[in-house]
């Protein structure tokens, strides 16, 4: 009897092989040839579940911003909002190897989002949703001193910027979550 074959779970190996080239090499140097030889598979049946290296870029992208969402759930304080907020930001922070190889990708797709606008759009959506959830935590803690909109950007922005000094290494992880901890405390105030 033939075995089942999970077509989720073959996309997730193939844009995992994505993600270890990306992170590695870069975006410019991952094709579909490449991938099926980092998972160990023919280009055959990457070029099966993916017609198009943008195609695989967007889904790894996804599979990125779900494995946040994810790990941010799990990870939840009962003090609520400020500890989903705090936990969701941590996710984003490279602070372990898979944070570490997440962040390469992002970094990576965002560079090539810019040459590339199309693959943009997934980006944007992203960045929209994640500013949304947070204003409306924000808002829900009661938080005065102007939109919370504004203070769900600027905790975007700072978590962007302390992921590129933490993967360029000009920071350490301690001083990266000091810093979203004191940003997290001018907007919420005291725990």
């Amino acid at each position: 009897m033939p075995r089942k074959v999970d077509h989720r779970e073959r996309r997730e190996l193939l844009a995992d092989a994505l993600m270890r080239l990306a992170a590695t090499r870069g975006l410019e140097a991952v094709s579909l040839r490449h991938v099926a030889a980092e998972a160990g598979v023919s280009t055959g049946m990457v070029q099966h579940y993916f017609r198009t290296k943008d195609e695989m870029m967007s889904f790894a992208f996804g599979m990125v911003m779900d494995r946040i969402r994810e790990r941010s759930m799990a990870a939840a304080l009962p003090e609520f909002p400020r500890g989903l907020v705090r936990a969701l930001l941590l996710q984003i922070l490279p602070l372990d190897e898979t944070r570490r190889l997440e962040g390469h990708v992002s970094l990576a797709f965002l560079a090539y989002a810019t040459v590339k606008p199309s693959m943009g759009a997934g980006l944007r959506e992203s960045a929209a949703e994640m500013r949304t959830f947070l204003a409306d935590q924000v808002r829900a803690a009661g938080v005065e001193g102007g939109p919370p909109e504004r203070a769900a950007t600027a905790l975007l922005a700072l978590v962007d910027g302390l992921g590129m000094q933490l993967l360029s290494g000009q920071f350490s992880e301690a001083e990266a979550v000091a810093t979203l901890d004191a940003q997290l405390e001018l907007i919420f105030g005291g725990s």
